[in-house]
């Protein structure tokens, strides 16, 4: 378990987390590793196809529902991203944007956009092969964006400015009045 290891060494995690973390790896089927093994194969083939190093699959009820590869360079597109990428896919398969039951398994951990996906998918549970230090090691960094997200927007690099509230705020005074809408 290595790869606790090197994230104890990168942020203060507590012993609980990591005694929750060993009870969950002591938990993890063969089903779950062959499945990671898609998500890994995913991004093996994205490498050979000139996509990025990142794959993943969603999974429900032991059953494959989409896997997809980063296609951030192929498709000219940043948000491209193997999660966000197989997410998309397995809502559209199950015509839902809710996949709670969901599994992903990432051939790393995800990064905060990915993540943001994840939770608004409802996703139930990742399951992740590389750490954030082994893609920071490859040049995939994205611990700025983690460091942005604790700044004030005052002190962020992005200019990240309010304009027009006043207008603005009528959307979301109608979204809250509509009674027919769709929660999400």
């Amino acid at each position: 378990m290595d790869f606790l290891k090197d994230s104890a060494d990168d942020s203060d995690i507590t012993v609980n987390f990591l005694k929750t973390i060993k009870t969950i790896m002591m938990e993890i089927t063969e089903q779950d590793k062959a499945w990671m093994r898609e998500a890994i194969r995913l991004a093996d083939e994205s490498v050979k196809n000139g996509g990025g190093p990142f794959g993943a699959v969603v999974v429900k009820d032991g059953e494959l529902i989409a896997g997809s590869a980063n296609s951030v360079t192929i498709n000219n597109d940043p948000t491209a991203h193997a999660e966000v990428n197989a997410i998309r896919s397995a809502c559209r398969k199950l015509n839902t944007f809710d996949l709670t039951g969901c599994v992903i398994y990432t051939s790393c951990e995800p990064c905060p956009m990915c993540l943001g996906a994840i939770y608004w998918a409802h996703i139930s549970k990742i399951y992740y092969g590389n750490t954030r230090k082994d893609a920071r090691d490859i040049d995939f960094a994205d611990d700025f964006i983690y460091e942005e997200l604790e700044r004030p927007l005052t002190k962020r690099s992005v200019p990240i400015l309010p304009l027009l509230r006043d207008e603005a705020i009528h959307t979301f005074r109608l979204w809250k009045e509509k009674t027919d809408k769709t929660a999400y």
